[in-house]
């Protein structure tokens, strides 16, 4: 899914899940209402870092795990027509598990 791009690092990768444009209670939400995406789906993950001592550190994330992410962290890039955000290992808050999704 990400040809023509590879994170380095312990970059990631990732497609910003948006927020719903309707509430549970059936309110539409304006477009400048919405606040900006803070989740997303991994599509790619660096390789990982080197510690001084030699041994690799790869990122906690796999590619398909859906994350939450600081609110304006990363940098957008665009790939196959499609904007795409880049993160930093650091800028990962967690990842969802089951029904949270």
């Amino acid at each position: 899914m990400s040809a023509g791009f590879t994170p380095v690092g312990t970059r990631v990768l990732v497609r910003r899940i948006e927020a719903e444009d309707v509430t549970p209670g059936g309110i539409i939400v304006p477009e400048v209402a919405k606040k900006k995406a803070d989740r997303g789906e991994v599509l790619a993950v660096g390789p990982g870092r080197r510690t001084e001592f030699g041994t690799m550190v790869v990122p906690p994330v796999k590619v398909g795990a859906i994350i939450l992410y600081t609110q304006y962290a990363g940098s957008e890039v665009p790939v196959n027509g499609e904007k795409l955000l880049v993160l930093n290992e650091h800028d990962v808050i967690g990842v969802f598990t089951g029904e949270e999704k």
